[in-house]
């Protein structure tokens, strides 16, 4: 693809990401979303064709890289792994990708709003394309606590990713202290969320 196109189409998924978190998707018309990036109506029917396909495509940017950070931890970890070990490869990824400058915190809110607006069209999007990442963790995870249930580990599951989206968004009562760096404080974040996710799955 041409600079030219590659910068165009990234300027969208841009402005959409931005006005997506903070008007919704209903509330974020295609016309805000030209006039955001600066091109005309014709470049995003040629690029993504619909606006929900845009809708997809911004997940697509940001899930695409998580899930594949995400897997790759888990691939990496030996017979020997504990839950903790489980756990930091499905958190730290989300946390670092959210702290990293190219990220920002936009798509989190775009993700909260993925699970609090009745969007099934997205819902179906986000399971038919990612539901594969939770159900490979599932397993791994039903094999250290046996005791779970199939209905009861996802319960948990569930809950431990609704928390981590909480910590993503970082809009806690736990603010970054003075002389603490973001790394640290993300660190802080990703050792307090395993001790207190892995305490819940085994409870």
């Amino acid at each position: 693809m041409p600079s030219t196109q590659f910068s165009t189409k990234l300027r969208i998924l841009e402005a959409a990401e931005t006005l997506f978190a903070r008007h919704g998707f209903a509330g974020a018309s295609l016309r805000q979303v030209t006039s955001a990036a600066n091109v005309n109506l014709a470049a995003v029917n040629y690029h993504f064709g619909s606006k929900d396909k845009l809708i997809e495509e911004v997940f697509r940017r940001r899930l695409d890289q998580l899930n594949d950070r995400r897997l790759k931890a888990l691939q990496e970890l030996d017979a020997h792994a504990s839950l903790e070990d489980v756990l930091a490869a499905f958190i730290r990824p989300a946390l670092e990708l959210t702290h990293e400058s190219d990220a920002g915190g936009a798509f989190v809110r775009v993700l909260a709003r993925a699970y609090a607006e009745h969007n099934d069209r997205l819902r179906r999007f986000l399971s038919e394309n990612y539901g594969h990442v939770i159900r490979q963790f599932a397993h791994v995870l039903a094999d250290l606590l046996p005791d779970l249930g199939k209905e009861e580990l996802y319960w948990r599951i569930d809950i431990v990713s609704g928390a981590l989206t909480y910590a993503m968004a970082d809009f806690g009562i736990i603010q970054r202290r003075e002389g603490v760096t973001e790394n640290q404080h993300r660190e802080q974040a990703v050792d307090h969320l395993i001790r207190f996710a892995a305490a819940g799955l085994r409870a």
